[in-house]
């Protein structure tokens, strides 16, 4: 196989493990609002309002994919690389977004309305199971819009991209 060849492998194989990652979380998310049992830890979440901070929250998501990370590497090593840093990236994002939802969610450029903020903020229990993107809550018609930039949000101090809390 050329190095060309190699490299779309573990570019077609990491954009794959990015996309997958997020439709996982959506879906389990969605699955942490209907079941009691996997539920409980996530109740507690929405109790709280809060994060846990990105390190922790980076940590939760890669400890629930560690196993399917590795799974590529069956296929090639270009396919393993690619797929996990696709998930790692994934997971990484994901952590972000939901800290900064949680604290900054004016910060939350690529999408129109945060979604996780949104969720929070009007107890959306069957609405806006997104995290870090959208997307599947609008193929999966759970997307809710409602205005959102509301006088409390516009009345927070001006803070960075980073300004969060990490731990």
């Amino acid at each position: 196989m050329t190095a060309l060849a190699k490299l779309a492998v573990g570019l077609v194989c990491f954009a794959l493990a990015f996309v997958l990652a997020s439709l996982v979380e959506y879906w389990l998310h969605r699955l942490m609002h209907v079941s009691p049992r996997i539920g409980e830890r996530h109740r507690d979440h929405h109790r709280r309002n809060e994060g846990q901070g990105v390190v922790w929250e980076f940590r939760d998501y890669i400890r629930g994919s560690f196993l399917v990370m590795g799974l590529m590497f069956f296929l090639s090593w270009e396919a393993g690389i690619g797929w996990c840093l696709g998930g790692v990236s994934y997971a990484a994002f994901s952590a972000y977004a939901h800290q900064l939802q949680h604290e900054n969610p004016t910060k939350c450029f690529w999408m129109k309305m945060p979604v996780h903020y949104v969720h929070h903020k009007y107890g959306m229990w069957h609405h806006n199971f997104g995290l870090a993107v959208d997307w599947w809550d609008r193929v999966f018609g759970t997307y809710k819009p409602v205005e959102w930039l509301t006088q409390e949000e516009l009345s927070q101090p001006e803070r960075g991209y980073l300004q969060l809390r990490w731990w």
